[in-house]
């Protein structure tokens, strides 16, 4: 049977999710909304 407190005792965090975490709040995301903008201005249309 699984030892859940065993198991929780050895759990470490892979360094994948640190680094994603530190890519994800350094940069910048663009979303549809700003896509959408971009589109606009590039046709001419006013926004």
């Amino acid at each position: 049977m699984i030892d859940f407190e065993e198991e929780l005792e050895k759990f470490k965090p892979s360094l994948e999710v640190e680094d994603i975490e530190d890519a994800l709040v350094g940069s910048d995301l663009t979303d549809m909304g700003d896509i959408w903008m971009d589109m606009m201005r590039a046709m001419g249309k006013q926004v």
